[in-house]
């Protein structure tokens, strides 16, 4: 196992004292282990009243009702459970045990494949459905059952135990024990697929990526722990590699669903959609479960969309919301065209699963943006508001977003890239020429602009780009300390070559996303941050800033909702420090790097497009080319939420939108103009 992982382990823990409610959940827990299951039900219908949602008071409760032959109320609790803990393996468990004790064997088998679906580190659900099989006639899957109980038989203790805390999403816990195990067995596969798998849902792709490469030269047959790999390389944007490692899957398994359904997504990820969009059709057909359909449906018009087929993109979306009525991603898609009108059934249909119990709140916000899209087109601006605040609020609800990690990024960068510290290192970094980078926010106009020069014929227009991200994540290193980062202090420390390194691997890793042309267009609008190091590593390179009036943009974000990432538009305070600190960071590099970054404002080019579409081509070293003034005509693939607004003649109506939401943006009028 890599040395760094084994030094990770041995790092010292502490347990903090557990809460009140911590304390009062072990005391029902023992409760429950002594049999004493009146006096568990008793405790924990007490504690909902504090915390009404707590998974494991719910998940006691119902253990306690179903001990004490209260089937009905245990399945009326689980009911509710579920509304709130959707994805909790042992409540479908339990399900399972309650059906067992009404003697319903199809529901109970229904339930512990649920159970084993999400959490196949489940013996007990194992081996009931391996009861079940056989008292049912169904010797194939009791076979399948045994099987799994064998394997997990076979598997340390320690193992099991860890694998089914993280299949719940309880990954503190599994990654103690399983670094724990780790650290006293060595190379266990199974540990460190694990850890792997723990690295991945933290996001520390780098780690994962490591310690899975380590696996498989332990185990190169271990195809699940391929998988695993070929997730950790297209969470990090290598296409390439990813869709290798599948092809070698797919030698093995040619009809893998899975499989097939990440082949397509890791096309996509090339630009590839013809050939992804032939795999999800022929997926769709046979999809087995409703909820199948619906996210190939859904993949099916993302790709439509991004070829500029927009029909057949809406017709796929309203097949996704068709085939799933509460699936919110579809109905925030067809919003997203920002072309599309929502018809009166369609809000009606919306606003009733929005509202509705059952409805997740991942479904939940997407309808509320959807709805705010079509209030807004029909003129309704507070009850739009009311929407797009709603959504915000949920979205919100799950982002561990801080401004200050942010706003201490930008005094860093402020302090260690000065006029000095950029002389002293002239002539560093990689001279080729290739990279424009358009930066920004979000919304500013950027897709604008990636258009009018993706429309030259000497430039290659590809996506955003994630090799800078990933390289700041580099220099930043392992376990990164928000308090005090390495990056961007570690720009000191950096030698000569290693700009040299670092801008060749740049240019090398997106490769892949380009043809022949000379130029191509890096469109990541964060990269803003980075500018002195992208002038380190590439100093040739061409810099746009898209620039959009400020309440315009930030309020063109609060009503976007993105893919992934950009977690600072949830809120009007926060998107008004995020632009406040845009602002002041570009204006930072406007002093130490003068002449280097050409300002675009987006006003500027909708009310004179062609003198705009001269001033970018001359910055770039570029011959004027008309059809870069008919950039709308230009077929290409598009990936942003602008790809339909891209594609028509440049309308002025849309500058002021943000008027008429005036009377609720009070907040971020008052951070925005904040001394």
């Amino acid at each position: 196992m890599p040395a760094f992982f084994l030094e990770a382990m041995q790092a010292a823990a502490t347990t903090p004292a557990p809460s009140p409610v911590e304390a009062e959940v072990l005391r029902i827990h023992t409760l429950l282990e002594r049999s004493e299951f009146a006096a568990a039900l008793g405790a924990a219908q007490a504690l909902t009243r504090t915390v009404p949602e707590n998974r494991d008071v719910l998940y006691m409760m119902a253990v306690s009702q179903r001990y004490l032959t209260k089937i009905p109320e245990a399945l009326a609790t689980l009911d509710g459970f579920e509304r709130v803990h959707p994805t909790f393996s042992r409540l479908y468990q339990e399900r399972g045990h309650c059906y067992v004790a009404l003697r319903d064997a199809p529901r109970a088998i229904d339930a512990f494949l649920t159970a084993v679906n999400i959490n196949p580190a489940l013996p007990a659900s194992w081996r009931t459905l391996q009861t079940l099989y056989r008292m049912t006639g169904q010797e194939e899957n009791a076979a399948m059952a045994a099987a799994h109980v064998e394997t997990l038989a076979k598997l340390p203790a320690d193992i099991v135990t860890a694998t089914a805390l993280f299949s719940d999403g309880d990954l503190a816990p599994a990654e103690a024990i399983v670094r724990a195990f780790l650290l006293q067995h060595g190379d266990h596969v199974e540990g460190m697929r694990l850890l792997a798998r723990i690295g991945l849902a933290h996001d520390v792709l780098d780690d994962a990526d490591i310690l899975l490469e380590a696996v498989l030269q332990l185990a190169p047959d271990y195809r699940a722990a391929r998988y695993d790999y070929a997730i950790a390389l297209l969470r990090r944007h290598k296409h390439v590699q990813a869709i290798a490692e599948l092809e070698k899957l797919l030698q093995l398994e040619p009809e893998n669903r899975t499989y097939r359904t990440t082949y397509a997504t890791a096309k996509v990820g090339l630009g590839e959609h013809e050939q992804a969009l032939a795999i999800y059709r022929d997926l769709v057909t046979d999809a087995a479960r409703a909820f199948q359909a619906s996210e190939l449906h859904l993949s099916i018009a993302h790709s439509l969309k991004s070829l500029g087929r927009q029909q057949e993109a809406i017709e796929s979306y309203r097949a996704a919301a068709t085939v799933r009525p509460n699936y919110g991603d579809a109905y925030w898609s067809l919003a997203n065209l920002k072309t599309y009108r929502f018809a009166e059934d369609e809000i009606s249909r919306m606003r009733a699963e929005e509202a509705a119990p059952a409805t997740s709140l991942v479904d939940q916000y997407h309808l509320c943006f959807a709805l705010g899209k079509a209030f807004e087109d029909r003129g309704e601006f507070a009850e739009s508001f009311r929407y797009y605040d709603r959504g915000n609020t949920l979205k919100k609800s799950q982002s561990s977003y801080r401004p200050e990690s942010v706003e201490r990024n930008t005094r860093l960068q402020q302090s260690i890239c000065t006029k000095e510290f950029f002389a002293a290192r002239q002539g560093v970094g990689c001279g080729d020429p290739d990279p424009i980078f358009i930066v920004g926010l979000p919304r500013s106009g950027s897709t604008l602009l990636e258009q009018i020069l993706a429309s030259h014929s000497l430039v290659e227009g590809t996506m955003e780009l994630a090799d800078i991200p990933r390289a700041v994540l580099e220099l930043q290193g392992r376990e990164p300390d928000n308090e005090n980062p390495r990056y961007p202090r570690v720009l000191h420390e950096l030698r000569p070559e290693d700009f040299l390194r670092l801008g060749r691997k740049y240019l090398e890793d997106t490769r892949a996303y380009r043809t022949d042309k000379p130029f191509f267009i890096d469109k990541m609008p964060n990269n803003f941050r980075h500018l002195g190091l992208i002038h380190l590593i590439l100093p040739n390179a061409k810099i746009i800033d898209a620039r959009r009036n400020a309440m315009a943009c930030c309020f063109s974000n609060f009503k976007q909702l993105f893919a992934a990432g950009q977690e600072f538009t949830y809120g009007l305070e926060n998107i008004g420090r995020y632009y406040r600190t845009y602002a002041e960071l570009m204006a930072h590099w406007d002093t130490v790097l003068p002449g280097k970054v050409l300002r675009i404002e987006h006003e500027a080019v909708v009310e004179d497009l062609e003198t705009n579409v001269h001033r970018i081509l001359e910055f770039c070293g570029l011959e004027f080319e008309a059809q870069c003034v008919e950039f709308y005509k230009t077929e290409r693939s598009i990936r942003t939420a602008s790809s339909e607004q891209v594609r028509q003649p440049i309308f002025k109506e849309g500058i002021d939108q943000w008027r008429n939401f005036e009377p609720w943006l009070g907040p971020l009028k008052e951070v925005l103009g904040r001394d």
